[in-house]
């Protein structure tokens, strides 16, 4: 937008010859040149300070993670093996920590009710108008126990049904409880419903027909009702629940997949081995526990590389940063830090009983021998030390990231870090507040130069006519 003072200078023809404008400019900006020049330059070195604030704290917090990752799901994540692998595998959930070996003998595996009706001429063959009841429960040879807490399904089969829309009406009706599908064999075309796995899921089929009396014939929807014992089906599959003993305490399930036990493992059932248990293990290769400790001394070199870098006393970003020094004060009392503190007499319990250890220039350094004897005498301890649990060596480095990075705390790195933001939001805002009363100068200044301008430009206006008139005096005279 053009200023105004421009429009009335020009106006008047610019009666000085000064460029006023500019002038308002340059004076308002020359006014603030210091201030503005201070808090720009602290404004730099706050960004290099939170730069090398966040990258440390990355670096811990990264590490933390990382190590937590190979503990849940990478080399130090138990493994389990089923001995006889034709009775089941056993799965292990991210975070679980199954150590040991248990029995495992399977006497039944979970099974489906699978009922197959007498056949029709072909899955078009009208199956008769009326209605069928589906009802859940229990089946024991030919007794039924309905499940009282799931109620009965009537499903409305009119004149125009076929076998191939009667098994979409069950499998609709069911919500997913009965599959149902025509199946044509060499006796011609047949329903086959079945239902989930588990004990509580056999299931009976009610038929009311519309003729009275029924005919319980093709044709008539009496033809396709069942009930436990009856011969209107064939009852290919019972709902059974599997059967198992682990290290010989009997339980059953409703599915083949099995979770929730010791440890948080799983097991899915296979086949079964009555009479002739199997073992389930868990381990973890040694040699996993000394490459991550190998690569968890790399990592802290890395780390103890970045302070010395970032908080040298001359020149470093953070030299003098408290956060900074506390930071090196802990990774110093890292080795000795207590990882297990309810191990018992002998058993590793710190970082340095599985060979973290400190150098006199501060960085760390692998006692592989220390390591190989804790993991000699001790390898169930040493697993133990490597889990999500509340403590351990995951639990461990997660503390001291998580102390080192907390902002409500002053004295550490994240303290630091939050301090300096702050301190950069407070220069921005000192900046944009310069801005302003630079621009309020600016204004000013251009309006009462334009003031003065046009006082010059009215006395010079005043002075041209006063020439004129003296002039024409000057030429009467003569």
């Amino acid at each position: 937008m053009e200023n105004p003072g421009s429009s009335i200078i020009s106006a008047l023809g610019a009666g000085s010859g000064v460029d006023f404008i500019k002038l308002g400019s340059d004076i308002s900006a020359a006014s603030f040149a210091a201030q503005r020049g201070q808090i720009t330059a602290r404004q730099e070195a706050l960004t290099a300070q939170v730069s090398a604030a966040a990258q440390l704290r990355s670096a811990i917090t990264g590490l933390a993670s990382a190590l937590g990752d190979r503990v849940r799901t990478g080399d130090l994540a138990p493994r389990g093996n089923v001995a006889n692998a034709a009775v089941a595998t056993a799965t292990i959930p991210a975070g679980a920590s199954p150590r040991g070996s248990f029995s495992l003998e399977v006497t039944q595996l979970a099974s489906a009710q699978t009922l197959v009706s007498r056949p029709l001429a072909s899955r078009d063959a009208l199956v008769g108008e009326g209605t069928l009841t589906l009802r859940m429960g229990t089946i024991a040879g030919a007794s039924f126990t309905p499940d009282a807490a799931r109620a009965a399904i009537d499903i409305t089969v009119t004149d125009t049904d076929t076998l191939a829309t009667l098994a979409s009406k069950i499998a609709s009706a069911s919500g997913g409880e009965i599959t149902a599908y025509v199946a044509t064999g060499t006796s011609g075309a047949q329903l086959v419903m079945k239902g989930k796995d588990g004990a509580a899921n056999g299931f009976i089929l009610e038929a009311a027909s519309i003729n009275d009396p029924a005919a319980n014939e093709a044709g008539d929807l009496s033809y396709f009702g069942w009930t436990a014992g009856s011969t209107n089906a064939t009852l290919n599959q019972t709902a059974r629940n599997a059967t198992y003993r682990l290290d010989g305490v009997a339980a059953t399930s409703p599915t083949n997949s099995i979770t929730g036990l010791p440890g948080g493992f799983g097991l899915n059932l296979t086949g079964t081995n009555t009479g002739a248990a199997t073992t389930v293990s868990f381990t973890t290769d040694s040699s996993a526990y000394t490459s991550v400790m190998q690569d968890f001394v790399a990592a802290l070199n890395d780390i103890v590389g970045q302070i010395n870098d970032l908080a040298a006393p001359v020149g470093g970003e953070l030299g003098s940063d408290p956060g900074a020094r506390e930071l090196r004060r802990d990774l110093a009392g890292l080795a000795s830090r207590v990882v297990m503190p309810g191990a018992a007499t002998g058993e590793p319990r710190t970082l340095g009983d599985l060979g973290l250890s400190l150098n006199r220039d501060g960085t760390f350094k692998l006692d592989n021998a220390r390591l190989t004897r804790s993991l000699e005498t001790s390898p169930d301890a040493v697993a133990a030390m490597f889990t999500t649990g509340a403590n351990g060596v995951f639990a461990t480095v997660d503390r001291f990231a998580r102390e080192n990075s907390l902002t409500t705390d002053p004295a550490s790195l994240g303290g630091s870090l939050k301090r300096y933001e702050t301190q950069q939001a407070a220069a921005a805002e000192r900046l944009a507040k310069i801005a302003e009363q630079q621009e309020a100068l600016r204004e000013r200044l251009t309006r009462e130069f334009t003031a003065s301008e046009r006082r010059v430009a009215a006395s010079q206006s005043t002075l041209t006519f006063l020439q004129q008139q003296i002039d024409i005096w000057s030429n009467r005279d003569n």
